[in-house]
């Protein structure tokens, strides 16, 4: 019978060999393919059949070699390693047969292509679990595709949060082509993405290793290795890299409600689109609230916090000493979760609509919003102060901190707009001993300032990456 069957041996070893292949290599007559392969089939091959070498790189007279062979009645089989249908002869093959049929030639010989375990699967499997969740496969060999098109399908790779299989990843002549692709992935991903690679994946040579992204070295890897890339939600645990489907996370949240399980999975989306996501947990926590609150990713380049802000002011929430928050605006005050500040026993005031203000603006000439901090500081001298709307009122917090009318435990500095706006904000900046977080430049509004407080208040939430607990 006229038959050309294509197969994939796998990574080598018999026992990742599949029972189908076995069986089709045991009824070749003949076996064409790179006599590299042939070791791996002979203890299978029938003592008449033939075992024909084509060379390296020699891949389409392979493929018309084996239809020759065909027509004269033999059944030929097409090894490739791993899966001959994953940039193997599989492909090439049935594109020969149907430029055979338009051509008329002779049309009656029956391919079946055998599908084999993949380099990638097996390295995978070697690995840990690092494919669980979807993933998309990349040859960097620019044989036969435009290097300006495997650097789209990179960049395309990195930025949809795909786990990342990397075939023909290096050879003596292309030597640059991985330095690039880390480079590109470490624009999207984070440093510590686990990376795992494996050589002669399923042989006697292999080699097994984990590293991270930004630890990778293109020089421990050459043409037998395939490199695997994990996604934001990819780990390594235990000595093994692990990207869960989302069946552990799903159980666990059999308590959140919706609005928080939506709040979740924007933080989790936040995350993995930041440019450095591998801050400290005391300010990725307030840059996380603060770009979904905006959905400005320049948050990352703006938010000025003092060292450890965040873990400090909510360690005086634990400790007691912040029992109060007086905002400029009464905006800014009704942004701040009320079921976070019954939990915890805090206080918000506001004196913006206070008379008291409004008569002490007029009096001293003053805008309200000074009148407003100048009453806050007779009643609540060590509150933490939170300001949205008005440069006024952190110019006059400068003013009563160092006249030693004001000592708070913090300040949210985040007042928005044109006039003198960036200079409120450097004159709080001068205020060492008081922890602050600072909107800088023009940016901010009462509803910034708002959710940097909700992220000091929540800070216990931050390791588990879990908001929205209060709303």
């Amino acid at each position: 019978m006229k038959k050309i069957i294509i197969a994939g041996l796998g990574p080598g070893s018999p026992e990742d060999m599949t029972p189908a292949v076995m069986e089709a290599v045991k009824e070749a007559d003949i076996v064409v393919g790179y006599k590299y392969y042939f070791q791996f089939i002979q203890p299978f091959i029938k003592s008449e059949c033939k075992c024909i070498d084509t060379g390296m790189k020699k891949e389409r007279e392979r493929a018309e070699m084996a239809f020759k062979l065909a027509e004269q009645g033999n059944t030929v089989v097409v090894i490739s390693s791993g899966d001959a249908g994953i940039y193997g002869m599989a492909p090439l093959i049935y594109e020969m047969q149907r430029n055979r049929a338009a051509s008329c030639s002779p049309a009656d010989i029956e391919v079946v292509s055998l599908p084999g375990i993949s380099a990638f699967q097996k390295a995978a499997s070697l690995l840990g679990a690092p494919i669980g969740h979807d993933l998309c496969i990349i040859s960097l060999s620019d044989l036969m595709t435009p290097w300006a098109v495997i650097e789209r399908r990179i960049k395309a790779a990195a930025m949809g949060d795909f786990v990342t299989a990397i075939y023909n990843p290096k050879s003596h002549g292309r030597y640059w082509q991985l330095y690039r692709l880390q480079e590109l992935f470490l624009q999207e991903r984070s440093a510590g993405t686990p990376v795992g690679y494996v050589r002669q994946a399923g042989r006697e040579e292999q080699e097994v290793k984990l590293t991270t992204l930004s630890e990778l070295d293109p020089e421990d890897i050459d043409m037998f290795t395939v490199v695997l890339i994990g996604n934001s939600q990819s780990y390594i645990n235990d000595g093994k890299f692990i990207t869960p489907r989302g069946y552990y996370r799903e159980e666990k949240q059999e308590d959140i409600k919706p609005g928080q399980s939506i709040m979740m999975e924007s933080f989790r989306t936040i995350r993995s689109e930041m440019q450095h996501p591998d801050v400290p947990a005391w300010r990725l926590w307030p840059l996380l609230h603060a770009i979904h609150t905006t959905v400005d990713f320049g948050m990352e380049d703006c938010l000025w916090m003092d060292d450890r802000a965040t873990e400090i002011l909510y360690n005086k929430v634990v400790d007691g000493s912040l029992k109060h928050i007086v905002t400029d605006v009464t905006m800014a005050a009704s942004g701040i979760r009320k079921g976070a500040l019954e939990r915890l026993g805090i206080e918000v005031h506001c004196y913006i609509n206070d008379p008291r203000s409004k008569q002490m603006a007029d009096e001293k000439g003053i805008t309200r919003s000074q009148a407003c901090m100048q009453l806050a500081a007779e009643e609540y001298p060590e509150a933490l102060y939170v300001v949205g709307n008005a440069p006024t009122a952190l110019f006059e917090i400068c003013d009563l901190v160092r006249k030693g009318k004001m000592h708070p435990v913090g300040i949210i500095a985040a007042p928005v707009g044109f006039v003198h706006v960036c200079e409120s904000k450097h004159a709080v900046k001068t205020l060492k001993q008081i922890p602050k977080m600072i909107v800088e430049g023009r940016k901010g509004g009462s509803n910034l300032a708002a959710t940097l407080c909700n992220a000091i208040l929540t800070f216990d939430d931050a390791a588990q990456l879990k908001p929205g607990r209060d709303l």
